[in-house]
């Protein structure tokens, strides 16, 4: 894997929520065939930002890469996490993107995120087909949780994992932490 070094991870503007919905699009569907609701979901970047956070990473020139959204401090972005955890939700890297460490860069500040709020693990929801994924959050430390695998979207049963970050010592990855 050949790792970018000229990225930023920082809070989506208004000018990139076309594009990010598209690249977001791109990445889900390229794992898996998509219905119109889910698309639909998948593509309301602008909703997204409106109620919650939308982190990009972008290079140098400014081209988004990745992105991936999570809860305004205080706050839940789904029906996950419980008390003392952060969740994050769309993960998404299109297959252009893919194999540069995008995908662990994002995951990285929102475990970097999390830890500067005051979270004692990092939960999320992953689609079976989605095994990249599932061998980048293994790699980064979270695990299963099998008893929390209760969501169905598209007629398939969502995974969980989470991220004991008392478990975990220090930050599993130096990022760049934008905060408002």
């Amino acid at each position: 894997m050949a790792l970018l070094v000229d990225v930023t991870i920082r809070l989506i503007e208004p000018a990139e929520y076309e594009a990010a919905s598209a690249l977001s699009e791109a990445a889900y569907g390229a794992d898996y065939e998509l219905s119109a609701e889910y698309r639909a979901n998948i593509r309301d970047v602008p909703g997204r930002a409106g109620e919650h956070e939308v982190w990009v990473a972008v290079d140098a020139a400014g081209t988004l890469l990745g992105t991936v959204a999570t809860a305004r401090p205080g706050g839940h972005i789904g029906g996950l996490a419980g008390p003392g955890e952060f969740d994050f939700r769309l993960l998404a890297v299109p297959p252009a993107s893919r194999r540069l460490g995008i995908g662990r860069l994002l995951v990285a500040h929102v475990i970097g995120l999390a830890r500067a709020r005051g979270a004692v693990r990092v939960v999320m929801n992953s689609g079976p087909e989605m095994v990249a994924a599932h061998r980048l959050y293994a790699d980064l430390g979270f695990s299963r949780l099998h008893d929390r695998e209760t969501r169905i979207v598209d007629g398939r049963r969502l995974l969980a994992f989470g991220l004991d970050l008392e478990s975990q010592p220090g930050p599993v990855h130096a990022v760049l932490v934008d905060e408002p």
